[in-house]
């Protein structure tokens, strides 16, 4: 199904043929879905609601590509054809995907601070805290 959409649009649809491919697999996960990926990339929800969203032309940073496949657990013939059609649409980036660091989900246990502006600055504060820390951390190497 996919494939053959790809072979229609052509080079100049392979975004949209790759974010449909992403908003059906995103479409039939669990609700929450893409709070969970937005939290996972360090982005707000609408981030994901635009990069699955074919009707708009903004790419998906190649190095959020591994996590969506791991959260939303691609079925094979769905990854093989995102990866078909990204690889069209972006033949320099691709390569990048193996190079790419893989990232971990780790789940932290927090108090509830009794209000919700209260528990999103300090899930706020943690998230940009791990940004930055790893950002240094790599900056080492």
């Amino acid at each position: 199904m996919a494939d053959a959409a790809l072979d229609r649009e052509g080079d100049s649809g392979a975004v949209a043929v790759y974010k449909r491919i992403f908003r059906d697999v995103l479409d039939s996960r669990p609700s929450g879905m893409r709070i969970r990926l937005a939290h996972a990339m360090g982005k707000n929800r609408s981030f994901v609601s635009q990069i699955s969203n074919p009707a708009y032309p903004v790419p998906i940073p190649v190095q959020h590509l591994n996590t969506i496949f791991d959260l939303c657990h691609f079925p094979p013939q769905a990854k093989t054809a995102f990866l078909r059609a990204y690889a069209r649409a972006h033949p320099r980036r691709i390569g990048r995907l193996a190079e790419g660091s893989h990232e971990r989900m780790l789940t932290l246990h927090l108090p509830d601070l009794g209000s919700r502006k209260r528990n999103a600055q300090l899930d706020s504060l943690l998230q940009e805290f791990t940004r930055r820390l790893v950002a240094i951390m790599q900056d080492e190497k």
